[in-house]
């Protein structure tokens, strides 16, 4: 109610008309703290947001309509229409950003502070009527067979469009004929896919937490579900076949370390509950000397050595063990 104090129809006993309206005798602007930086051309307006912003101080969005006292200044002119600058305050945090206006595209535009959320489209891709531009509307009065042949091509889209106009009025006469019907279907279908993200979104949450990983899953595809098919991401044997493998091989190794011997074994001989034979046991019976052969003392002697040497058994002992080793 501050600002109507001027206007109000009380006048104080001090009063002078010579000094001019009520504002004047109080030295107050009728704008009261609106006004409060006028002497350098600003004042304060209540300004709402004509766009989707993203604040650069505090990256925070920033909705279309949001409302803020803005400091209104004029900063040039285009032709005969003044262009204003409007400087604000984040709700959200100590950042300022400026919108100045744009007569040429009967637009605004973001001078800093703040950027554009882009949701503009080219409205001939949806085959929306665009309003001719200044270009077009000066061709248009100024050249007879221009205006001649966008006529004809106006007639021309017209037509064109007729039948897709026709489908599309019967598509909506038959499906959208029973409100109640159509509302039923849809919320049916709703429900339906509802419960099938919700199922999909448990099962990845458990995969998730199965797998200990914090990440976004994408939906499957089919070409994912192939190729998990041709990969085989588990082993052939089960941890517990393995460790009862491992036991199996500790349980069968021996104690001790078994010793290499010096003599090289031809062949591995079990030697318990094996019958002894004289040919594995290296016993070889020599055959007497035969007759004719003259023999001299030292033959004779070294030759009666040599068969009480073969005389005496000989046994050839190897090293035996019933466990596999690598020092058999």
């Amino acid at each position: 109610m501050g600002e109507r104090k001027g206007q109000n129809h009380y006048y104080p006993p001090d009063y002078d008309p010579k000094v001019g309206s009520l504002n004047k005798w109080h030295g107050t602007h009728a704008l009261r703290e609106r006004a409060r930086k006028i002497h350098l051309g600003i004042i304060i307006i209540r300004f709402e947001m004509p766009y989707n912003i993203w604040c650069d101080g505090c990256k925070n969005h920033i909705g279309m309509g949001v409302r803020y006292n803005a400091e209104k200044t004029k900063i040039g002119m285009y032709y005969s229409t003044p262009v204003y600058q409007f400087r604000m305050k984040c709700h959200l945090c100590d950042n300022h950003f400026e919108i100045k206006t744009d007569p040429a595209n009967l637009d605004y535009v973001i001078v800093s502070g703040a950027r554009r959320q882009e949701n503009r489209w080219d409205p001939t891709q949806n085959e929306q009527i665009v309003p001719e531009t200044k270009e077009v509307q000066k061709k248009l009065f100024d050249d007879a067979m221009y205006k001649l042949e966008h006529g004809a091509k106006d007639t021309k889209a017209a037509e064109d469009a007729k039948p897709v106009l026709g489908q599309l009025y019967q598509r909506n006469s038959s499906i959208w004929k029973d409100d109640f019907e159509a509302n039923s279907r849809l919320r049916a279908e709703f429900r339906a896919s509802k419960k099938q993200i919700k199922l999909q979104d448990e099962k990845d949450k458990a995969l998730l937490v199965k797998s200990s990983l914090d990440i976004s899953l994408l939906p499957e595809s089919d070409s994912d579900r192939r190729m998990a098919a041709l990969m085989r991401l588990q082993s052939a044997k089960s941890i517990a076949e393995k460790d009862r493998e491992r036991r199996n091989a500790i349980l069968t190794r021996p104690a001790l370390p078994s010793t290499s011997s010096s003599v090289e074994c031809p062949k591995r001989v079990k030697v318990i509950g094996a019958k002894l034979e004289r040919k594995s046991l290296g016993i070889v019976k020599r055959p007497a000397a035969s007759a004719g052969v003259v023999l001299t003392t030292a033959s004779v002697g070294k030759t009666v050595d040599e068969a009480a040497e073969a005389k005496k058994p000989k046994l050839l002992l190897c090293n035996y063990s019933s466990g596999s080793s690598d020092s058999d």
